[in-house]
């Protein structure tokens, strides 16, 4: 998926002028310091560079996308114009702080992972914010998570709707030979018969639904017995509360949690002040 441009981010906020900074800030030049507020993964920090550059500011990161930071730690210094830092900053500071939120999560819950089964992949779903999904995205990988599907292009997900439409598992199998080649199939199952019957079927990766652990452990033993590299991937009813409990039992496991209800990250941006100036 291509980054989407940032401009039209920043003109909804600005729209015809930021009457704040125009009246009451003086045209003069100035720095101005961002603070993570509290222990998290940075992420956004390159979209926040750009936005200000929009503008005229430069910002040089301390920091890396991807970087596990302490609370009070500096991620970002900017200087330029002094009305330009505070009509991006408002832009800025979004991006990381709901960036930096699902890579938090994402490092979270795949480290729990890792301590319990480490190669079982904590994954994000398209449940994420109309016009935004790049970087929802971008940041559960930065997180350590797995991407999944960026959108229904790269890859066939047949879901229960679509078996149903498609007339049964023994359709959607007859209709694997008309998959584009390179495109990888997941289908989805309510049971086990039906795993068994989507992996003779020819899927590269087998989703049990709302299965319980245990359940899903049954699932990838009995798949992988008719195609060893066949992967499970656990989905449905899913939370960062009970995803480690997943470990060890499937391959994947995927919540819409990492980018539909991640708690922000707060960040804060101060002006440095200046004994010759008015700031």
């Amino acid at each position: 998926m291509r980054a989407p441009d940032l401009r039209p981010y920043l003109e909804e906020d600005v729209g015809s002028g930021d009457v704040t900074s125009r009246v009451f800030l003086p045209d003069t030049d100035a720095e101005a310091v961002i603070t993570c507020e509290q222990d998290a993964v940075v992420a956004g920090l390159e979209e926040a560079i750009a936005i200000f550059a929009i503008l005229g500011a430069k910002a040089v990161p301390s920091v890396h996308d991807g970087d596990r930071v302490a609370a009070g730690t500096e991620v970002m210094r900017i200087t330029g114009p002094m009305r330009s830092l505070m009509t991006a900053e408002r832009t800025a500071l979004n991006f990381m702080m709901r960036m930096s939120g699902i890579a938090t999560l994402t490092r979270t819950l795949q480290d729990r992972m890792d301590a319990v089964a480490p190669g079982t992949r904590v994954a994000a779903t398209r449940k994420t914010t109309p016009g935004f999904r790049y970087f929802e995205k971008k940041a559960v990988a930065l997180g350590g998570g797995w991407t999944h599907r960026w959108g229904l292009d790269d890859m066939a997900m047949v879901k229960d709707n679509h078996i149903a439409a498609a007339g049964g598992m023994d359709a959607v199998a007859a209709r694997m030979k008309d998959v584009p080649p390179g495109i990888k199939v997941e289908i989805e199952v309510l049971d086990l018969e039906e795993g068994k019957a989507a992996a003779r079927a020819g899927a590269d990766i087998v989703m049990g639904d709302h299965f319980s652990p245990s359940d899903v452990k049954v699932l990838r033993d009995e798949l992988r017995k008719i195609n060893p590299d066949i992967l499970i991937e656990a989905s449905g009813n899913i939370t960062s509360a009970n995803a480690a409990d997943y470990a060890g039992c499937a391959d994947i496991v995927s919540l819409g949690e990492l980018t539909h209800s991640p708690r922000a990250v707060h960040f804060s941006m101060d002006v440095v002040p200046s004994s010759d100036k008015p700031y």
